[in-house]
């Protein structure tokens, strides 16, 4: 008998969470190695703008399935 479950699914909002902290992890290593100050701060920028977007992703796939959070002590 097949077993069709929902728990291993993986959304978009799931993979958008890893796409943006990738990101976000890739344009801070071009910030560090950055020649000009104005480069930096731009690049620094974008990524922040990154981790924000994967915060938003996080807190949809956090809505989507509110029985899967750990709960606080």
């Amino acid at each position: 008998m097949l077993k069709t479950s929902r728990i291993g699914r993986v959304t978009l909002d799931g993979q958008l969470v890893g796409y943006w902290d990738r990101e976000a992890a890739r344009l801070e290593a071009i910030a560090a190695s950055s020649r000009f100050g104005w480069q930096r701060r731009r690049i620094l920028r974008k990524a922040a703008d990154a981790r924000a977007k994967a915060e938003r992703s996080r807190q949809r796939e956090a809505a989507r399935n509110p029985a899967a959070q750990p709960t606080e002590a």
